[in-house]
């Protein structure tokens, strides 16, 4: 009982000591706010900008790296020994090119003998057939005939797959970027024979802010320069826009480019998208330093009188070193710039010129 009646004691005085703390601590903050307001003995220099509607060019760029439309690394799909490679690296190949051969002996001996054999099937099936009608053969005698007959014509199209599967042909057009074999390699199913690379377009991704990935849709043309050939438009077609963005608050957005002859693209090559969007209508831009602790705040200080007053603002998107007002200042007011560390609501400033004017 004893134990339980000090835990109390204690347990209320620590409880004590919090509260009065959290008091002594409020009102020692107070008393600094009020020494600030008072102790000030000259005006508070700050930097200020009129507020004004301007017509904002939504207009952007976005930078990013080349890639091809279209790239696969073709693996064999049977076994045997290559007796002939018709491409080499750099090599310009076409959907369904035959671009190698593959030793087809064997293979075309097991398809010769499944044709014997399925010939016999038939003559056998017909014979069954025939006796079937006079009750010379039993109806499963029949039916087992003709299963060995289908099962005939399935080895056979198999065995003329494999034939044909000795043809390595390409599953793309593109160029041979990279050769992994040569004549007399033996292949296994998923031996890597050539990296194909589709450049006849190329893919353009770019990072897109928030405030501008809302306008774009898919199928909008985007013009598109390089500092390679500097002097040539591409056009851009946007393809992708993600749902979701990354950390940043960015968009992957994706376009296909298309080549211009004489003037052909690498994948890998750094590019420049440029965003024609319309122009917005009239709104009030103010500078990005303006806002109290960022633009999350939405405050900002009003001059009114040589005196800072705090002020709640809507801001909206965010261009660059600017942001956009939806409501809390109206044309013609000013708003201060640089030196709010030094204010609090109230504050008696003194105007700045910027440096270099």
């Amino acid at each position: 009982m004893k134990k339980f009646l000090i835990y109390g004691v204690i347990t209320i005085g620590v409880l004590a000591f919090i509260v009065w703390k959290l008091n002594a601590n409020k009102t020692a903050n107070v008393a600094k706010t009020e020494f600030v307001k008072q102790s000030n003995t000259g005006d508070v220099p700050v930097l200020v900008e009129k507020v004004a509607k301007v017509e904002f060019d939504q207009s952007f760029q976005a930078n990013g790296n080349f890639e091809p439309i279209r790239e696969l690394t073709f693996m064999s799909e049977i076994s045997g020994r290559i007796t002939k490679l018709n491409v080499d690296e750099g090599s310009h190949v076409s959907t369904g090119q035959v671009i190698g051969r593959v030793d087809d002996q064997i293979i075309n001996t097991e398809l010769q003998q499944a044709k014997v054999n399925l010939e016999q099937l038939r003559v056998d099936k017909n014979r069954y057939e025939n006796a079937f009608k006079t009750g010379g053969v039993t109806q499963k005698q029949l039916d087992d005939t003709r299963l060995q007959y289908d099962l005939a014509v399935a080895r056979i199209e198999a065995a003329q797959r494999r034939v044909n599967d000795t043809y390595i042909k390409a599953p793309i057009s593109g160029v041979i970027n990279k050769k992994y074999v040569e004549v007399g390699a033996y292949l296994s199913p998923g031996t890597k024979l050539y990296d194909i690379v589709d450049v006849s377009k190329l893919k353009l991704t770019v990072s897109v802010p928030e405030a501008q990935v809302i306008t774009l849709k898919n199928g909008d043309k985007v013009n598109v320069t390089t500092n390679v050939y500097p002097e040539t438009n591409y056009t851009g077609t946007i393809s992708f826009i993600p749902a979701k963005g990354d950390a940043t608050l960015n968009y992957p957005v994706q376009m296909e480019v298309s080549n211009v002859s004489g003037k052909t693209l690498k994948a890998g090559m750094y590019g420049t998208a440029h965003f024609g969007l319309p122009q917005m209508e009239s709104t009030i831009l103010v500078a990005r330093s303006a806002f109290v602790g960022g633009v999350n705040s939405n405050q900002v200080y009003v001059l009114e009188n040589n005196t800072a007053k705090l002020r709640k603002v809507v801001a909206g998107k965010i261009f660059g070193d600017k942001v956009e007002i939806r409501e809390g200042l109206a044309e013609g007011e000013t708003v201060i710039t640089s030196g709010q560390i030094n204010l609090v609501d109230g504050s008696k400033v003194t105007i700045q010129q910027p440096a270099g004017k």
